[in-house]
This record gives structure tokens, C-alpha cells and sequence, in this order.
């Protein structure tokens, strides 16, 4: 098994990108950068802005690769700029779309149905840098749902896949 490392976690209580990406991004609100994170199967992560809401079940909770984020500006790109939950380096996430996969922190593996891409929108320009959202084409992260309860933890982790997807 491949050992990854989850570089942030981002758990937000909030939908922060609302509104036009001409008039900037809103305030953030504090705290949205966590050390661990809590999931739950089927619901999301805890405290998160998708946690249990219906029209986000098979969506819940993304995953990004930083070697697909674009590094624009003089800051790195980091999760308060992309807005997906869990920034990992050492997998392609983008290419298991369809597949189950699992990520292990050392308190057993949390098990996520790979849904879809997440695609980048407008917004990205704005909180990432210009370019951003057509560098991201392709490599914006993907939406999943958990299957199963567990933590998620910045760190070392293993992942693997339970099922492939279609190939």
C-alpha cells in the first residue's frame, strides 16, 4: 500500500464563496484549518458545511492533490483557496473516479466512494490566482462519499483501493 500524506484538513462551517468572484472573496471565518477531522459514514465530515445535508450525500467530502494545485501568487495554494476538505500528496486522486478507496491515519482505514470530479469554477481565479481555474481543468479534486465512521489526520497515511473503478 502507497503511504500519502494528508497536508491540511479544512472542515468549514460555512459556504464562503457566494456571490460574485468580481467582488473577492468574504471574510473567513476562523478555525477552518483543523489537525484532525472526524467522518461519518454517509453524512460528511463533522461540523462541515456539507454534513448531512441531502443534496451533498454523494458529495460530502473532497479530496485534492497538491501536485495538481497551481502555484500563482507569492502565497502557496492551500485549501482556504481551492475550498475542498483534504489536500494529499503522493496519489492522483483525479484518476479514481468511479473506484472505492480508503485513507488510514494509524486508527483504521476510512473507506470513500469516489463520485466525481470536483470541478473548478470561477472563484478560483479569484482565491487561488488568475489561471488557476483553467490549470485546475481535469485536476480539481474529486467528491466522495464516506462508507464508513472514522479520523482523518494531517500527517503520514496509507491508501489503497477496495474496489477499482470502471475502466
Amino acid at each position: 500500500m502507497p503511504q500519502v500524506d494528508i497536508l491540511q484538513l479544512l472542515v468549514s462551517p460555512v459556504h464562503r464563496l457566494a456571490g460574485r468572484p468580481g467582488d473577492g472573496p468574504p471574510e473567513l471565518p476562523p478555525g477552518e484549518l483543523v489537525t484532525t477531522a472526524e467522518v461519518r459514514a454517509g453524512l460528511g465530515l463533522v461540523g462541515d458545511r456539507y454534513f448531512n445535508r441531502p443534496a451533498h450525500r454523494n458529495a460530502s467530502l473532497t479530496l485534492m492533490a497538491v501536485e495538481r494545485l497551481p502555484q500563482p501568487g507569492t502565497r502557496p495554494a492551500d485549501l482556504l483557496g481551492a475550498r475542498r476538505n483534504v489536500l494529499l500528496r503522493g496519489v492522483d486522486i483525479d484518476a479514481y473516479i468511479g473506484a472505492t478507496v480508503f485513507l488510514d491515519c494509524g486508527t483504521g482505514p476510512v473507506e470513500l466512494a469516489v463520485r466525481s470530479a470536483a470541478r473548478p469554477c470561477a472563484w478560483m481565479d479569484t482565491t487561488l490566482g488568475p489561471g488557476a481555474q483553467r490549470a485546475l481543468r481535469g485536476g480539481g479534486g474529486v467528491r466522495c462519499r464516506p462508507l464508513t465512521d472514522g479520523t482523518l489526520t494531517v500527517g503520514p497515511a496509507l491508501f489503497g483501493v477496495r474496489e477499482p473503478g470502471p475502466a
